[in-house]
């Protein structure tokens, strides 16, 4: 017996930069992709505007200064509850970035939105501003608490 195939099947095709995806479906709001799309170009346009030669280096760069190694989880043990430092996964790691970065846009006001990201993403690019001292908080909160590091096996 022949199975037959389902003519109207969607065929999935890989996407050509996973991580751009990943950038704008967290720019999104409200399901609103195109208009997350058109913010995403606008920082780009802006980025090479201010003297930038390839604005994707910039973003890259940018995410991965803004993006934690080590972050501090709680664990309960015995009645005290520890913070436990732990490695933060890769998948991970651009969450928490475009997170802080966004958080930081959209504190700010009386621009658009492309123009705060933008600015946000060169001083990501030159290790200051908000994402940036976040990441460097979590790093302090994780090696003053290094001493648990032993529990690490605990936390899930």
């Amino acid at each position: 017996m022949v199975a037959k195939l389902n003519k109207k099947a969607k065929v999935v095709l890989p996407s050509s930069n996973e991580k751009l995806d990943k950038i704008i479906n967290y720019l999104m709001k409200n399901g609103k992709k195109s208009v997350a799309k058109k913010i995403y170009n606008d920082m780009l346009k802006d980025i090479k505007s201010s003297w930038h030669m390839n604005p994707q280096i910039v973003v890259e760069t940018a995410i991965e200064n803004a993006s934690p190694l080590m972050m501090v989880k709680s664990k309960r043990l015995g009645g005290s509850v520890y913070q436990v430092p732990v490695e933060v996964k890769q998948n991970k790691r651009l969450f928490y970035a475009m997170r802080w970065i966004l958080d930081a846009v959209r504190s700010k006001s009386w621009k658009p939105m492309y123009k705060k990201l933008s600015e946000e993403m060169l001083a990501a690019y030159s290790n200051q501003w908000a994402a940036v001292k976040k990441k460097e908080e979590t790093h302090k909160m994780a090696e003053a608490n290094k001493a648990f590091a032993y529990m690490a096996k605990y936390v899930n």
